[in-house]
């Protein structure tokens, strides 16, 4: 089993666009796994490899790489940037022990890098962060610099300081030892001399990162204010107690497509991110698990993926214990036996078997798992179960039809298949529409998981916009509503009579029928039925073809015939009643309204607002922060059908948006005659 002290499992993280596949990129490079560095443009770097990844020029899901640096062993998670793909990142983080964030030179920190930020912290793993594409044209090292302060209230220690910028960034300042590094070819460095106009810089800087990490610990602070300075042992002690406690953030610069800055990544995360022994406690159901060889197996199901040859395979991190081929596990989640064979590790879509146990931190891939799913715990005796990380809520639905009619079960089959592997997809039939709906994170989610489902599946599917899943209520009663049937047609006929009143209830109360029959008018045995007749018509909806919610129907009389009354009879006199009470009150469409909150840079404060309000929605209130502002409102459903590429395009990309169902509201009469007037076409199959 590898060196568990010197193991580093961690997560590569950032914004889209923020070049991280590049930078794990390098890091292969430089950790001779490739000897070619692959270029995300050309579609040829080794974490970037499905069709689909390759098309957008970004990933569409985590990659794995495991390696070698230095003779210790690295397990890297590659995630998705762009928040269509991102809301499993939950599960990539919790099977790393630190994290390696990545922030783009030219754009710094953007609403989604604070967003991510604050899953990190709140799962307290140990992080540095890369401010790479330091040889981009607008590169701006001291915004970007100052954006980890100011808007992501952390505190930098500055291990590398650049040397030149844009096409002239050529080296770095190792701010430990005070030496200049110059790059050469493939990523080589070569030890200079500090050029002259940027030493005071760097001398003010070091001070800063010095004062930063003494403030990381008290002893330390107390040594520096007696002495006025720290040795390279303090200066090195306290960085990586201070990385360790989450005070400190070392920050290194790159530019990943020249292969300048890869060593040093490596090194930090070698010298300063934690390994898996120091990983707090895993908390299960009912107990916890300490990292350690020493405990019980017990492995953690974080992705699944589908391979083209290996079938399903299963990504998991060994929480603790001692993983090996050939052996018998169980699934603590659903109690199934599982047969592991040969342990995998991966290098993009490349396997290589592994003959030794695998430890804590481990990332190893299982091949072939019948009843084992994302999120599951699978365990060699016990039944120790990890509570499972949350996931971001679905923003999107779409519905989904066959090109060819009768193929609706095809194309249901294939999309659930995707299911398997991507967690933040859920895939349902609607019940009052008949539509097969997949809902994800965003317009670009569901679009690519279609194109996946056609390429694998051979299922050709059209993409709808959804229903939305409008209401109909009373504002006013209806009293004294007779519903009456009879039918004589030769042999026996049929005889129903009923009298109810109708009210509204308030908002959530939903339905209730009272039963207010008095001297047998009408027998026990039919009043179940005009309850369902009255049930029936209201879940078809009589304004515009939606559910009737939130009312009362009161059963006072009535009248039967002893041959010809039925519970049919009765059933057809309630539904009936109940469709002249909805003529005889008023009616109104109800509404799906949504709390959206939209984070965004200051800038496009106004255009958000202008466009929420456009958009009929009523803006509640907003935060500014260090030069970010979240926006929130109520608005319809309807008018947030197709936001997110709205959003995208007013923004240029860095607007990031939340929503979830607020309540059910009074539609306003204009909306309300274009619902009728839409439902009445589809009725007449226009």
């Amino acid at each position: 089993m590898p060196d568990l002290k010197t193991q580093r499992t961690y997560a590569l993280v950032g914004h889209g666009g923020s070049g991280k596949t590049s930078v794990a990129e390098m890091l292969l490079f430089n950790a001779g796994v490739v000897t070619r560095l692959g270029k995300v443009e050309d579609g040829n770097t080794v974490l970037d490899y499905e069709p689909e990844e390759i098309k957008r020029r970004g990933s569409v899901q985590p990659g794995f790489a495991s390696f070698k640096w230095k003779k210790n062993d690295h397990f890297l998670i590659d995630t998705p940037g762009d928040s269509n793909f991102a809301g499993d990142l939950s599960y990539s983080l919790t099977a790393a022990d630190g994290v390696v964030m990545v922030i783009d030179a030219v754009d710094g920190v953007k609403p989604l890098t604070r967003k991510i930020w604050a899953q990190v912290q709140k799962l307290g793993l140990p992080s540095m962060i890369v401010i790479n594409k330091m040889d981009r044209d607008r590169a701006e090292f001291d915004t970007a610099f100052n954006g980890i302060s100011e808007a992501l209230g952390a505190r930098p220690a500055l291990l590398y300081y650049p040397i030149g910028s844009k096409e002239d960034f050529k080296g770095v300042v190792d701010m430990m030892s005070g030496k200049a590094l110059f790059f050469g070819e493939d990523g080589a460095v070569e030890e200079g001399d500090i050029p002259g106009d940027i030493a005071d810089e760097v001398e003010m800087l070091r001070e800063t990162m010095i004062e930063n990490i003494a403030e990381s610990d008290e002893d330390l602070m107390e040594k520096y204010f007696e002495d006025g300075e720290l040795s390279p042992e303090d200066i090195t002690k306290g960085l990586q107690g201070g990385v360790a406690a989450g005070e400190l953030v070392p920050v290194v610069v790159s530019a990943a497509l020249n292969c300048q800055g890869g060593q040093m990544i490596l090194d930090t995360v070698q010298n300063l991110l934690p390994g898996p022994l120091t990983h707090k406690v895993w908390e299960g159901e009912e107990g916890e698990r300490a990292s350690s060889p020493d405990e019980p197996l017990a492995c953690f199901v974080f992705k699944t993926q589908a391979d083209p040859f290996a079938g399903q395979l299963t990504v998991v991190r060994v929480l603790s214990g001692e993983l090996k081929s050939d052996s018998q596990l169980l699934n603590a989640s659903n109690g199934e036996k599982e047969r592991v064979g040969q342990l995998l590790v991966m290098n993009g879509k490349e396997q290589a078997q592994v003959k030794t146990p695998m430890g804590p931190g481990s990332i190893v891939v299982l091949a072939k798992l019948k009843n084992t799913h994302t999120g599951d715990t699978l365990v060699e005796k016990d039944e120790f179960k990890l509570v499972k990380p949350e996931i971001a809520p679905q923003l999107i639905t779409f519905a989904l039809a066959p090109a060819e009619k009768g193929d609706e079960d095809k194309v249901y089959s294939a999309v659930a298949k995707l299911l398997e592997e991507d967690i933040t997809l859920t895939l349902a039939r609607d019940e009052e529409s008949g539509d097969i709906l997949l809902s994800g994170m965003g317009q670009n989610h569901i679009e690519i998981s279609v194109e996946k489902a056609k390429r694998r599946y051979k299922a050709d599917i059209v993409l709808k916009t959804p229903k939305v899943p409008y209401r109909e209520t009373f504002k006013t009663g209806a009293t004294e509503v007779q519903g009456r049937h009879k039918k004589q047609s030769g042999g026996r006929g049929q005889f129903g009579d009923c009298w109810i009143h109708v009210a509204p209830r308030p908002s959530g109360a939903g339905y209730e029928f009272e039963d207010k029959i008095v001297g047998g008018s009408i027998p026990r045995q039919f009043i179940p039925a005009v309850d369902k007749g009255v049930q029936e018509v209201a879940a078809r909806g009589v304004l515009a073809g939606y559910p009737v919610i939130d009312f009362q129907v009161t059963l006072y009389d009535g009248s039967y015939h002893n041959v010809d009354s039925s519970e049919m009879a009765f059933k057809v006199a309630g539904s009936i009643a109940f469709k002249k009470a909805c003529e005889k009150a008023k009616m109104a469409l109800l509404e799906p309204i949504m709390l959206v909150a939209v984070a965004v840079p200051d800038a496009f404060m106004g255009d958000v607002i202008g466009d929420l309000s456009s958009r009929r929605g009523k803006v509640l209130g907003s935060d500014s922060q260090a030069g970010l502002t979240e926006v929130k409102a109520h608005v319809p459903m309807a008018e947030m059908l197709k936001y997110a590429p709205d959003l995208n395009s007013m923004t240029g990309g860095q607007g990031t948006f939340f929503m979830e169902f607020a309540s059910y509201e009074e539609c306003p009469p204009q909306e309300t005659e274009k619902v009728i007037a839409a439902n009445k076409r589809a009725d007449d199959g226009e």
